[in-house]
């Protein structure tokens, strides 16, 4: 299946309680860790709530 190369380059605070979440579920804890997700609906909605702190490639 195909990845997304999921990089955080913005800090999370001021982020909503939500939006955190989002960075957790994803395996983000903190700036400029890289993570690899499976491309699929659940992981791509929470990239969208969270797109400004991130940098997203496909792989």
């Amino acid at each position: 299946m195909a990845k997304y190369k999921i990089t955080q380059v913005r800090s999370k605070n001021g982020a909503t309680k939500r939006q955190i979440a989002n960075l957790q579920s994803l395996g983000l804890r903190k700036m400029h860790q890289t993570v690899e997700v499976e491309k699929n609906p659940i992981s791509e909605g929470m990239i969208k709530k969270v797109h400004h702190l991130l940098v997203v490639e496909e792989i």
